[in-house]
């Protein structure tokens, strides 16, 4: 495993912490994210707004105003770069990276 394999996107704390409840459910609302994560509206639209744009996680809005909803879910794409991260930091971990 190489260093290389660590996602630059993926590897920010918040980020890596969505990734790993997306990627170990089908789904997640805004409001469960922000409050397992502990963190601020804005800061999470900022940290899944990164996601999204690398492609590795959809976005879906319900409703309008009060009454919405927007819920996330990895992609294929995220579920595949963040297999590799995961990958290349147990090999960290393990002390069998090379670089």
């Amino acid at each position: 495993m190489n260093l290389s394999d660590l996602d630059p996107v993926i590897h920010a704390p918040k980020r890596l912490a969505a990734m790993s409840v997306l990627a170990n459910g089908e789904r997640a609302d805004f409001g469960f994210l922000r409050n397992h994560l502990g963190i601020s509206d804005s800061d999470l639209s900022k940290q899944m707004t990164a996601l999204e744009h690398a492609g590795y996680v959809k976005v879906s809005k319900t409703g309008r105003g009060r009454g919405g909803a927007t819920w996330y879910r990895i992609t294929p794409a995220g579920h595949q770069a963040y297999q590799r991260h995961i990958t290349a930091l147990n090999a960290i971990v393990a002390g069998t990276t090379h670089a």
